[in-house]
Parts: C-alpha cells; structure tokens; sequence
C-alpha cells in the first residue's frame, strides 16, 4: 500500500500524524509521506489516517495482486 497526501487541501491538522507518525510527518504545515511502501504492521492506521483526515487530503493506493 502506498500513500500520498494532496498538498493543495492539506491543511495540517495534525490528525495523520497523530494516527500514523511513522508515515506522516507535518512539515511547515503541510503532510509529508515519509516512505514509499507502507509497513504493513501501518497499513490499517493508515487507511484510519486518510478517513479521519478533515480536508480529505490523503488517498490510499492500493497494491494490486500480484504487482510490483
């Protein structure tokens, strides 16, 4: 599972920081995702990051069976 945050509607709340600091980090205001695969001991705080965050600003990517 990958992550990426839409820094036009980020409006750093904190929230995904606070629900998975080991793959975001608020940075001058702004989300920043800090690897490019997440963990999978991460994934389900991830996907609680993403629907929790309050300018839905992270989108949750999926690795597809059998992907790279």
């Amino acid at each position: 599972m990958r992550v990426e945050v839409n820094e036009g509607l980020c409006i750093g709340s904190m929230s995904c920081e606070t629900t998975c600091p080991e793959v975001f980090k608020v940075v001058g205001g702004i989300s920043r995702v800090l690897v490019a695969i997440v963990p999978p001991e991460a994934e389900e705080r991830c996907r609680k990051a993403a629907e929790n965050c309050p300018a839905s600003a992270i989108e949750t990517i999926e690795d597809s069976a059998g992907g790279p």
